[in-house]
Protein backbone atom coordinates (compact mmCIF):
# COMPACT_ATOMS: atom_id res chain seq x y z
CA UNK A 1 0.00 0.00 0.00
CA UNK A 2 2.65 2.31 1.00
CA UNK A 3 4.49 1.53 -2.73
CA UNK A 4 1.07 2.50 -4.66
CA UNK A 5 0.28 5.91 -2.80
CA UNK A 6 3.72 6.75 -3.34
CA UNK A 7 2.79 5.89 -6.70
CA UNK A 8 -0.31 8.03 -6.40
CA UNK A 9 1.28 11.31 -4.68
CA UNK A 10 4.27 10.94 -7.75
CA UNK A 11 1.28 10.85 -10.92
CA UNK A 12 1.92 7.56 -11.25
CA UNK A 13 -1.90 6.45 -11.26
CA UNK A 14 -1.85 4.15 -14.42
CA UNK A 15 1.14 2.57 -12.83
CA UNK A 16 -1.48 2.05 -9.64
CA UNK A 17 -4.43 0.49 -11.72
CA UNK A 18 -2.29 -2.45 -13.13
CA UNK A 19 -0.73 -3.30 -10.33
CA UNK A 20 -4.60 -3.47 -8.64
CA UNK A 21 -5.49 -5.40 -11.96
CA UNK A 22 -2.88 -7.58 -11.14
CA UNK A 23 -3.06 -8.14 -7.57
CA UNK A 24 -6.94 -8.88 -8.11
CA UNK A 25 -6.82 -11.23 -11.22
CA UNK A 26 -8.31 -14.71 -10.48
CA UNK A 27 -10.34 -13.84 -7.54
CA UNK A 28 -13.98 -13.30 -7.68
CA UNK A 29 -14.82 -11.80 -4.44
CA UNK A 30 -17.50 -9.53 -5.54
CA UNK A 31 -16.25 -6.80 -2.64
CA UNK A 32 -12.76 -7.51 -4.68
CA UNK A 33 -14.32 -6.68 -8.18
CA UNK A 34 -16.15 -3.35 -6.90
CA UNK A 35 -12.86 -2.37 -5.38
CA UNK A 36 -10.63 -3.07 -8.79
CA UNK A 37 -13.24 -1.37 -10.56
CA UNK A 38 -13.49 1.96 -8.98
CA UNK A 39 -9.69 2.44 -9.55
CA UNK A 40 -10.11 1.42 -13.26
CA UNK A 41 -12.83 4.02 -13.69
CA UNK A 42 -11.46 6.66 -11.78
CA UNK A 43 -7.96 6.27 -13.29
CA UNK A 44 -8.01 10.09 -14.17
CA UNK A 45 -9.09 11.90 -10.90
CA UNK A 46 -6.12 10.39 -9.24
CA UNK A 47 -3.81 12.78 -10.33
CA UNK A 48 -2.99 14.04 -7.02
CA UNK A 49 0.50 15.45 -8.21
CA UNK A 50 -1.22 17.90 -10.09
CA UNK A 51 -4.08 18.43 -7.37
CA UNK A 52 -0.59 18.83 -5.15
CA UNK A 53 1.14 21.22 -7.38
CA UNK A 54 -2.42 23.14 -7.25
CA UNK A 55 -1.92 23.72 -3.40
CA UNK A 56 -5.33 21.33 -3.16
CA UNK A 57 -6.55 19.27 -0.92
CA UNK A 58 -6.11 15.74 -1.96
CA UNK A 59 -8.33 14.00 0.84
CA UNK A 60 -12.18 14.79 1.40
CA UNK A 61 -11.91 15.92 5.21
CA UNK A 62 -12.12 19.59 4.06
CA UNK A 63 -15.30 18.79 2.46
CA UNK A 64 -17.00 16.61 4.84
CA UNK A 65 -16.24 19.37 7.29
CA UNK A 66 -18.07 21.12 5.23
CA UNK A 67 -21.42 19.02 4.86
CA UNK A 68 -21.20 19.03 8.70
CA UNK A 69 -20.79 22.66 9.13
CA UNK A 70 -22.88 24.33 6.74
CA UNK A 71 -25.36 21.43 5.91
CA UNK A 72 -26.02 19.51 9.81
CA UNK A 73 -25.27 22.27 11.87
CA UNK A 74 -27.18 25.29 9.86
CA UNK A 75 -29.63 23.99 8.16
CA UNK A 76 -30.64 20.82 10.98
CA UNK A 77 -32.17 21.90 14.24
CA UNK A 78 -35.27 21.18 16.45
CA UNK A 79 -38.18 21.96 15.05
CA UNK A 80 -36.93 23.08 11.55
CA UNK A 81 -37.98 21.37 8.02
CA UNK A 82 -36.69 21.86 5.01
CA UNK A 83 -37.76 20.51 1.26
CA UNK A 84 -34.84 19.73 -0.92
CA UNK A 85 -35.24 22.54 -3.01
CA UNK A 86 -35.31 25.55 -0.70
CA UNK A 87 -32.50 23.78 1.75
CA UNK A 88 -30.05 23.74 -1.85
CA UNK A 89 -31.15 27.36 -1.99
CA UNK A 90 -30.34 27.89 0.98
CA UNK A 91 -27.00 26.83 1.01
CA UNK A 92 -26.04 28.44 -2.76
CA UNK A 93 -27.22 31.98 -0.99
CA UNK A 94 -24.57 30.93 2.02
CA UNK A 95 -21.88 29.98 -0.40
CA UNK A 96 -22.04 32.88 -2.54
CA UNK A 97 -22.02 34.95 1.05
CA UNK A 98 -18.89 33.54 2.32
CA UNK A 99 -17.14 33.79 -0.74
CA UNK A 100 -17.67 37.31 -0.59
CA UNK A 101 -19.34 36.81 -4.04
CA UNK A 102 -22.28 38.98 -2.60
CA UNK A 103 -22.69 41.81 -5.27
CA UNK A 104 -22.35 39.19 -7.94
CA UNK A 105 -25.23 37.12 -6.68
CA UNK A 106 -27.49 40.64 -6.69
CA UNK A 107 -26.00 41.72 -10.34
CA UNK A 108 -27.21 38.18 -11.11
CA UNK A 109 -30.31 38.63 -9.57
CA UNK A 110 -31.32 42.18 -11.55
CA UNK A 111 -30.05 41.05 -14.70
CA UNK A 112 -32.26 38.20 -14.81
CA UNK A 113 -29.22 35.82 -15.52
CA UNK A 114 -29.40 32.03 -14.21
CA UNK A 115 -26.41 31.07 -11.59
CA UNK A 116 -23.92 29.92 -13.26
CA UNK A 117 -23.35 26.00 -12.69
CA UNK A 118 -20.63 24.60 -9.86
Amino acid sequence: MSKQRRRLLKGKAVEVVQAVQKLCKGRNSKAIKTKRDYFVRNEKKLDFSTVKALNLPIGSGAIESSIRRVVNLRLKGPCTFWCQENAEKMIMLRSFYKAGRWNCLKQMANTHNPVPAA
